[in-house]
């Protein structure tokens, strides 16, 4: 069972979210029932899936790794952090070094990337005081939650903990359904209709044409595709989290109204680029301020560009075509800034309608052509 890949999937969680909602319209919604469930529907997913061995093997290693690191801050073991780090990448890490499957790999599972990034997310709080417990059936929660166990969006488990822990009234739980039907139904109709149309009469009917217009023809398809199928599992997966009682953040917000790449990407996959923004980026400018590793005041920022737009490509896998496709989005937000400060002295960009359509036109193109380099398919 894939999630979100088929109508099918909703009516197997149908059956299992039954008691959340009696108990939400009751307004006796609690973390427990939520735990259950998602523990239940996991286990259901990974046998469906020959996946629970593997499951159990990644998820236990993560599970102790969180839950012991708080201890050994507190009695100061060496190295504890990066130790920390290192066992939570683990199982993601020879996943997709060694190329193995989930069947074959005595970590990997559908969802180890989801569940690695919220893992990390912890374990970055506990070392930044920001997370000052860790309340075990929250912490289990959200690593296994089920809407989002294997698909975005990626939450933060300080924000998914105070949701866990409170018990909606029946007008607040109401009010969550209100919200996740329009949300439901825009998720199906993107990815079951449009993003199937366009992959039938498009996508697959431009995949063997080598020709320029083929090429070209491929990457807006593409582009179109991976939106609409992206968006519309993202939506479906938040609809159900309400269901769950739990407001799951948005991760897609009209991306392709940005005028600038940087606006781009605080639209497109937003839980993702966030988590970077806050755990990479803003690690390494900071570590290089204080160091005073760079003369010039700006280098900082390139660098943390360059690491994680690059760790964000090899995220998907260590084809080649995915660590260009992050260098290539790290450079584009590096020439933006450039620009931005030279244009500040010199102003050749206006501002203006006509200067904001010819910005969401050269970012839109930009951002095409860099899935065109993320499928593989240029080369």
């Amino acid at each position: 069972m894939i999630p979100y890949a088929t109508p099918l999937f909703f009516g197997v969680v149908g059956y299992a979210a039954v008691p959340l909602l009696l108990l939400g319209l009751r307004g006796r919604l609690r973390g427990t029932a939520i735990l259950v469930v998602s523990l239940a529907l996991t286990a259901l997913q990974l046998g469906w899936n020959g996946e629970l061995a593997s499951g159990v093997g990644g998820l236990a290693l993560q599970l102790a790794v969180v839950v012991a690191y708080p201890a050994l801050r507190r009695r100061a073991v060496r190295g504890a952090h990066w130790g920390a780090i290192a066992l939570v990448l683990l199982p993601l890490v020879v996943t997709r070094l060694t190329g193995v499957t989930s069947l074959t790999s005595p970590f990997g599972f559908l969802g180890i990337s989801y569940v690695t990034f919220r893992a990390l997310d912890v374990v970055f709080g506990i070392k930044d005081g920001n997370i000052k417990e860790i309340d075990s059936a929250a912490l289990v929660a959200y690593l296994l939650f089920f809407p989002t166990l294997s698909s975005g969006p990626i939450d933060r488990y300080r924000r998914f903990a105070a949701d866990f822990r409170r018990t909606l009234t029946r007008d607040a739980y109401v009010d969550l359904l209100e919200s996740a039907v329009p949300l439901l139904i825009r998720g199906m109709l993107y990815k079951f209709v449009l993003a199937a149309l366009v992959k039938e009469q498009l996508l697959d009917r431009l995949n063997d044409r080598g020709d320029l217009l083929g090429v070209g023809g491929y990457m807006y398809a593409y582009t179109a595709f991976l939106f609409l199928d992206f968006a519309g599992y993202s939506a479906m997966a938040v609809a159900l989290s309400r269901l769950f009682g739990i407001s799951t953040p948005q991760n897609f917000d009209r991306p392709f109204v940005a005028t600038n790449i940087v606006e781009f990407w605080n639209r497109w996959h937003m839980s993702l680029s966030t988590w970077f923004r806050d755990h990479v980026y803003m690690r390494i400018v900071l570590a290089a301020k204080r160091g005073k590793w760079f003369s010039d005041r700006h280098l900082p920022s390139y660098l943390a560009l360059t690491v994680s737009f690059g760790l964000m490509g090899v995220w998907h896998g260590w084809a080649w075509h995915f660590v260009v496709y992050g260098i290539y989005h790290a450079l584009l937000q590096i020439g933006h800034s450039l620009f931005t400060r030279w244009n500040a002295t010199h102003r050749v960009w206006g501002e203006g309608p006509g200067w904001r359509f010819l910005g969401r036109f050269l970012t839109t193109h930009a951002f095409c052509f860099g899935l065109l380099l993320f499928s593989g398919r240029l080369f």
